[in-house]
Parts: structure tokens; sequence; C-alpha cells
């Protein structure tokens, strides 16, 4: 059974690390923009608990999939980095990782969650369409072609 829960810093890092580094190998798209090699070296950074966290879909030990949070203002989170792996796809992993994450955002007061979404992403966007997200101001540089931003009220 796999179960959704917080990564624990610094024992999860090697996980996060490992789940993420796959996920930016897997993208469509160069997100080298992100600086992740300077975000990486700080984990937890900008998701510490209390207005950031990290989730982790993990089934016996083994991390399936994972979904991070980060403040931006003290009304507006950002999700970020909601990555199932190809073995455990089928399963609603990703919806659950984002319903959960939603809920963590309303527990710390956020009364907005943003994200930004590629356009060669469609299960995504279909996923977060059916979450409540809509049309949103950019609340980040992403120069990537067809990349739109998302928000939802919480």
């Amino acid at each position: 059974m796999t179960i959704i829960r917080h990564a624990i810093f610094p024992e999860d890092i090697a996980g996060v690390l490992g789940i993420w580094r796959e996920f930016i190998a897997n993208s469509p798209v160069n997100l080298d923009y992100q600086n992740n090699d300077a975000e990486f070296a700080t984990l937890p950074g900008k998701y510490a608990s209390p207005k950031g966290c990290v989730l982790l879909a993990d089934r016996a030990g083994e991390i399936e999939g994972c979904v991070a949070m980060r403040l931006v203002t003290p009304e507006i989170c950002e999700m970020k980095r909601l990555y199932v792996r190809p073995h455990a796809q089928g399963r609603h992993l990703g919806r659950a990782l984002a319903e959960r994450l939603i809920e963590e955002a309303r527990a710390v007061g956020y009364s907005e969650m943003r994200l930004d979404v590629q356009a060669k992403f469609d299960p995504a966007r279909k996923l977060y369409e059916a979450l409540g997200f809509v049309p949103a101001e950019p609340i980040s540089f992403n120069p990537v072609p067809g990349a739109s931003f998302l928000g939802l009220s919480l």
C-alpha cells in the first residue's frame, strides 16, 4: 500500500533528490532556468515547514511520487514538481498527491495556490482543471514557450 507522507529532512534528502532529478531528466522541456543545483544544495530550503513541504508517495520505502509547496506571498503558495514515476502511474497517485498538498496549503493558511504547467504536459493540465485550477498571473519566471500559470482559490 502506498502512503503519502511528509519528507523528513535530512533523512529523506537522497530520496527527494533522486525523484526530483528523475523528474528533470524526463521532462520534455529544458528546466535549466530553474537553477536546480543551487536549490538542491539547500534542501529543504524554500520547502521548509511551516509554510512549505515536500510530500512523498511511499510504498514500503520506495518513493513512487512527489509534490512540493513553497511560499510565494503570505497568501499565495506554489505547487512544484508533481511527479509520479512511470511504473506507478495509472493508480491516481498524482491526483492524491495534489489533493493532499491542497489540504496542506489550506491548513497553513494560504488563500491561493498557483503553479506553472508546460504545454506538453496534457495529463497534468487535465488534472489541474479537474481540481478547479484556472488561468492566473505568473508568480515566477518561465521562459518555456507554451507554459502557463494556473491558480486555485483555497
